[in-house]
């Protein structure tokens, strides 16, 4: 039944349905999903928990990663999201949205929209990329304040701390920086950008006991590693956030491009989803059957000869 409306919705907030995900043994694994068709895909592979990006939420908004967007902007991506698949979702929090304040406001809107985790990073406004140069980090301690508000603001939020000193202040900062942030309170870290899969073993050769989260991001930093062997190095949690948005925005790309060039989309159906497959993945014969006056949808079995 769709969980729009039905009353199957899961007991336990998310945010516990997050963390004992994580007591499991293996991997965490968490594909990129901002929108509730990607959420209700990723969900039919198999996935039990999704990421959502700021740069994919951004880009789909026409806008690049440099904290443009906002709270609401974010919260209305993670409502769609958890309503889709009602699975709990960890999701980018950039830097707060401001101070500690901001922060607070932002832990307690992600978590009324449905969050389970949030991530905060240690850089300074405009922020940028992870994977990209002349990031400008924050004081430390700072950042350890914005974590201390998180804590303190959240119910069940699972709270992640990412750091991207790796680049300027080498690993030995990165985990200084993260133990400041275990100490303010959060949960698990996030080292980001690690360039080698040195630096990837020797973060968490330092971090003992620690849950910590990879990012799979393509064209960064980091090169090519499976959720396998991220676990084998030391890590809980993998994510691939723009990966989805990647794929789609090239397909789209190319419809455009076809439609200009042939006149119509008639070459490109052999790449589309059909009705019939849309229909199923967004579950639409049950939402009809949730309302006697609806008369159930025959969907055509094929397009017309001309």
């Amino acid at each position: 039944m769709p969980y729009v409306i039905a009353d199957d919705l899961p007991d336990a907030p998310a945010g516990q349905r997050f963390r004992a995900l994580l007591e499991r043994p293996g991997i965490l694994r968490l594909p990129g999903a901002h929108l509730g068709i990607a959420a209700l895909l990723a969900k039919k592979a198999g996935f039990e928990a999704l990421y959502m990006s700021g740069a994919a939420m951004s880009a789909t908004m026409g806008l690049p990663d440099l904290g443009m967007i906002t709270v609401d902007d974010v919260a209305w991506h993670i409502r769609q999201v958890a309503r889709a698949s009602a699975l709990p979702v960890l999701v980018d929090g950039d830097t707060g949205y401001g101070e500690a304040l901001n922060v607070m406001h932002m832990v307690r809107a992600f978590e009324e929209a449905g969050a389970g985790a949030v991530h905060l990073e240690d850089q300074l406004l405009p922020k940028k990329c992870g994977h990209l140069n002349d990031k400008k980090l924050a004081d430390a301690r700072d950042m350890a304040a914005k974590v201390a508000a998180a804590r303190k603001a959240r119910r069940h939020l699972y709270l992640i701390a990412r750091t991207d000193a790796a680049a300027s202040e080498g690993i030995d900062g990165a985990v200084a920086r993260a133990r400041l942030y275990l100490e303010a309170g959060a949960d698990a870290i996030f080292p980001e950008a690690l360039t080698n899969a040195e630096m990837f073993r020797e973060f968490a050769a330092r971090m003992p006991g620690v849950k910590l989260l990879a990012n799979m991001t393509e064209f960064g930093r980091t090169p090519f590693f499976t959720a396998e062997e991220f676990e084998a190095m030391g890590y809980g949690m993998v994510i691939w956030p723009v990966s989805h948005l990647r794929v789609a925005a090239k397909s789209m790309e190319e419809l455009y491009a076809a439609i200009a060039r042939d006149g119509g989309t008639h070459k490109q159906v052999d790449r589309m989803q059909t009705r019939a497959e849309l229909y199923q993945t967004i579950d639409y014969s049950a939402y009809e059957a949730l309302d006697s006056t609806l008369v159930a949808t025959r969907v055509p079995e094929a397009m017309p000869q001309r």
